[in-house]
């Protein structure tokens, strides 16, 4: 979800507002696609190289997000979409993180769709983490270091309980994956738009997937 603050410097507004029209955006999305029969949806929120901007600017997320699940955990619950975290949220103040933590077990059981939202998330750091789990288990026996497989790596990652991701969009023109979700892109089909994300809506994200349902995926065959 790139391109808040450039939304709202062309509109002579501080970033924040960009921020919060962001968070709306968000929700218009996730209804859309919730409407569409989307199993999953994952948002990237606050990656963990966003602690290098300045502090002002990460008290703002941090309160959008509290916000945001104070205003929406009702809402997620009633129509039965479960929150998943990718990432190491408990670096965030003890009040956001238990927010969270509460959010993520009220909403645990139910089916219809998961929001996964990636919070303090780097695909780097998620691939260590979880070479570095596969090493412990190999070096404690648990596990022989030729039978790892791509199932393995799979299963030790942030999003071993989420669907195989199918279509990642990027916003605001940039044309990069910039950390995100590298092992499950491989075969992801890639959408790249110019729309900030805070134009980015319901109608957005419909043109997103028919232009997804077009493509041919081959999956390296014939």
């Amino acid at each position: 979800m790139d391109g808040n603050g450039r939304w709202a410097k062309a509109r002579g507004l501080p970033r924040a507002a960009g921020h919060k029209a962001g968070a709306e955006a968000a929700r218009k999305v996730l209804r859309a696609a919730g409407e569409a029969g989307v199993e999953c949806l994952t948002l990237y929120a606050f990656s963990s190289e966003n602690w290098r901007r300045p502090q002002t600017e990460i008290n703002d997320l941090m309160g959008l997000l509290r916000l945001y699940i104070g205003s929406e955990l009702n809402t997620l619950h009633r129509e039965g979409i479960r929150l998943k975290i990718l990432g190491d949220h408990k670096a965030f103040k003890p009040d956001v993180a238990r927010m969270i933590d509460e959010a993520v077990a009220r909403t645990a059981a139910n089916r219809r769709m998961t929001l996964a939202v990636a919070l303090n998330y780097g695909a780097r750091a998620e691939l260590v983490k979880a070479t570095q789990d596969l090493a412990r288990r190999a070096a404690a026996g648990e596990v022989a270091a030729e039978a790892i497989d791509e199932a393995m790596v799979d299963a030790a990652l942030d999003t071993a309980d989420l669907p195989p991701l199918d279509l990642m969009i990027r916003t605001s023109g940039e044309h990069r994956l910039s950390n995100f979700l590298l092992w499950q892109a491989a075969y992801a089909e890639l959408l790249f738009v110019d729309t900030y994300w805070p134009d980015f809506d319901g109608d957005a994200l419909r043109a997103a997937l028919d232009a997804f349902a077009g493509r041919e995926r081959r999956y390296g065959g014939l």
